[in-house]
């Protein structure tokens, strides 16, 4: 029927649900976010089923869980668990000084299928990734009764995560500092996910590679001049020599914190504040090193007409994602910009545990 959502309009439906703390029902289950629970909520939820706590290897590994499923564990929530306790159990701002949740009772046997999902979306939703899945025994009539978005008992983790290629929406003419024959260009996905942009200079050649930057948001560096990244400076560095050289493109991709979201990011700085380094404070979040996609700048460049790119970047990762998504990358040009005490282990983190060059 023309007017019913897709399941993909369904999914972006859900993650909306638990951002501002609505059950979903996922399968056969009740999923809701560790992060926006609310007491009426958890103990409206408590009454339809016994829930449980599902979280990341990661997160488990930082708690002393046991990851039985190997990339979760699925934690029994304690009759006398409060949302205060949830929410210690998926945030780590307090670990240091109360290091002891537990003992945290990981179940296993059966499956984490539901549960592997949760986590799936409510990462996706860029909230912390600790979900509270409650079985039920009328999935359709708890969903119909309380009015609750409800993905279909089919839905897999490739559903939560299709990639939705970009679209063209709205483009114009911006002089800018680094050049004054710039034009912005505006994208967005076909689900109503987030804008990305692409910041074009001069007029580059289509049938040639261009000069492009991959640039990931970063609005503590890029707006505030943060001296904990290097984020800004190689922003204006990669647009003034796009300006010297006459022509080239900058992707700006939404996808701040490494993907995680600036909430998360801050979380992380936090962390980062208590002696622990970029890569351990996303591990202690429940997050992966780099939770980016890179397809996204793929996209970007195939529907402005590019297919080779001269790619400013310290990150080989880079090269071999724009590779694998067709997108011929004909030489590596470095961005290297000036450190200070404050981004130096920073950058000697990047280096060491996620491989860039400089």
């Amino acid at each position: 029927m023309p007017l019913f959502p897709t399941p993909s309009e369904l999914v972006a439906r859900a993650r909306a649900d638990l951002r501002v703390g609505l059950p979903v029902v996922l399968g056969d289950a009740a999923i809701l976010a560790a992060e926006t629970l609310r007491p009426e909520r958890l103990a409206a939820i408590r009454a339809l089923g016994r829930p449980v706590l599902a979280i990341t290897d990661r997160r488990a590994t930082t708690l002393k869980a046991v990851a039985y499923d190997g990339d979760l564990a699925r934690i029994a929530l304690p009759a006398e668990a409060d949302v205060v306790w949830i929410r210690a159990v998926a945030d780590p701002a307090d670990d240091l000084r109360v290091p002891m949740k537990g003992p945290l009772l990981a179940e296993r046997g059966g499956s984490a299928a539901l549960h592997r999902l949760a986590i799936a979306l409510v990462k996706s939703a860029q909230l912390l990734p600790v979900a509270l899945v409650v079985p039920l025994a009328d999935a359709v009539g708890v969903a119909e009764t309380h009015l609750l978005t409800r993905l279909a008992p089919s839905v897999t983790q490739a559903d939560l995560l299709q990639h939705h290629p970009l679209a063209p929406v709205a483009a114009a003419r911006l002089p800018m500092e680094a050049a004054e024959a710039g034009r912005l260009h505006i994208f967005r996905p076909a689900n109503g996910g987030t804008e990305h942009y692409a910041i074009e200079i001069g007029r580059p050649n289509r049938d040639a590679p261009v000069l492009a930057r991959v640039h990931s948001a970063c609005f503590t560096g890029d707006v505030l001049g943060s001296l904990k990244c290097d984020c800004g400076p190689q922003l204006r560095t990669a647009l003034a020599r796009m300006g010297e050289a006459g022509a080239g493109v900058l992707l700006y991709l939404n996808q701040e914190g490494r993907g995680i979201g600036l909430a998360n990011k801050m979380r992380a700085y936090s962390l980062q504040d208590q002696g622990f380094d970029t890569v351990e404070a996303n591990h202690r979040l429940g997050f992966e090193d780099d939770e980016r996609d890179f397809r996204l700048g793929a996209d970007i460049l195939r529907g402005m007409g590019f297919s080779a790119v001269r790619l400013m970047t310290n990150n080989p990762r880079k090269v071999s994602m724009m590779e694998q998504e067709g997108i011929r990358v004909v030489e590596r040009v470095p961005l290297i910009t000036p450190t200070n005490r404050h981004n130096a282990h920073y950058l000697d983190v990047k280096a060491k545990k996620s491989g860039h060059l400089f």
